[in-house]
């Protein structure tokens, strides 16, 4: 099978950013991902501040290594970029900060991509999120976004048992390994200054709108689990300013057509996803996780390879090979990306995140 040739947006900081580690896993001989890793583009890192700056001169030795080893190429604008060759198909993988993305995209259509892989949540709000989607459509470019769980054991292994046992009801559970300390969190609400819901828990969200058919004009109730919520305002690091997200939060949400999901987010849980589904009375049945036994010898490969990067990278491993996967084939194929969320979906779960942060924060006050 023919490979596609890759153009990463945004790689970030070594052992500490998701686009980082999308080259290193499609670098990996052993992904069996049917991609080419040509081309980096790395704004923050390759600016005069940037190279200053922490993480700085990590990146610049991963620079130096890979265009050396690998015959990678980096820019720091992506219009920079060579034109796409003739028979060569193009995917770019954006992976920056949410607040740069609607630019990004809007360069990545200018250079011949016939995909793009977007990461959650696309874009800072509904409304550039829903231009860049019909940006893309007129220009006749597929979008997939980074919703990895969409393709996790766990969520299929969950939603099945739910099936086929009556009056059930499932929550899906998404822990981070931050140290439950204001430094940590604080440094955690500024990176990710969206939001937890926008950020964090639109993996859920995902899964609300995909399988549960939630939108924002089908949500009958939503309702907070204030004793297990919490939302606070810290401080971050870098800017000194102060921002307010949760740090832990549990809703349920009832639709119209009586479909009911439950979604729980914690910063500092740990570094696994769950999928519980418990009786009407709420008394648990049967848990699913992620990882699985199954994942457990690819994530100590990938801890061996990789050592000392976030925890949660090596706990996704197994999806997002899957995920980078499915849509390498499908378009080096012209097939259909399976399970694979598209820019569509990413627009109606952004819309969920948008109109339940305010009432959930106001249900916590």
């Amino acid at each position: 099978m023919s490979e596609v040739s890759v153009v990463l947006v945004g790689c970030g900081a070594p052992l500490r950013s998701m686009g980082w580690y999308h080259a290193t896993q499609i670098l990996h001989e052993g992904s069996d991902i049917a991609a080419r890793l040509d081309f980096i583009v790395e704004p923050w890192f390759m600016s005069e501040a940037g190279k200053s700056s922490p993480g700085g001169a990590e990146f610049a030795e991963f620079q130096k290594t890979l265009e050396a080893t690998k015959g990678i190429k980096f820019f720091s604008r992506v219009e920079d970029v060579p034109p796409v060759e003739d028979g060569v198909k193009r995917l770019a993988i954006i992976s920056a900060r949410t607040s740069d993305n609607p630019s990004l995209f809007a360069s990545c259509l200018e250079i011949g991509c016939h995909a793009i892989f977007l990461e959650k949540p696309g874009a800072p709000s509904v409304s550039e999120l829903e231009s860049m989607r019909d940006d893309a459509k007129k220009s006749g470019v597929s979008v997939f976004m980074g919703f990895n769980k969409n393709v996790s054991k766990f969520v299929t292994k969950s939603r099945s048992y739910a099936n086929t046992h009556p009056n059930t009801k499932v929550t899906f559970l998404h822990n981070n390994n931050y140290d439950d300390s204001p430094e940590s969190v604080g440094e955690c609400f500024e990176r990710n200054s969206e939001g937890m819901l926008k950020n964090m828990a639109i993996h859920e969200l995902a899964l609300s709108v995909t399988y549960y058919g939630v939108t924002v004009d089908n949500i009958s109730s939503v309702e907070a689990d204030k004793e297990y919520s919490s939302c606070k305002t810290l401080t971050g690091p870098s800017s000194g300013k102060s921002f307010t997200d949760f740090t832990k939060l549990k809703f349920t949400i009832k639709t119209k057509d009586d479909n009911e999901v439950s979604i729980a987010a914690d910063r500092c849980g740990g570094d696994d996803s769950v999928g519980i589904v418990s009786n009407a009375e709420g008394k648990e049945l049967v848990r699913f996780t992620m990882p699985d036994e199954e994942d457990a010898d690819t994530i100590k490969n990938a801890e061996e390879r990789i050592a000392g990067a976030m925890p949660y990278f090596y706990v996704q491993d197994p999806d997002y090979g899957t995920l980078k996967r499915r849509v390498a084939r499908a378009i080096a194929e012209g097939g259909v990306a399976e399970g694979v969320a598209t820019i569509d979906v990413a627009v109606e779960t952004l819309k969920v995140a948008e109109y339940l942060t305010p009432i959930l924060m106001e249900q916590l006050k």
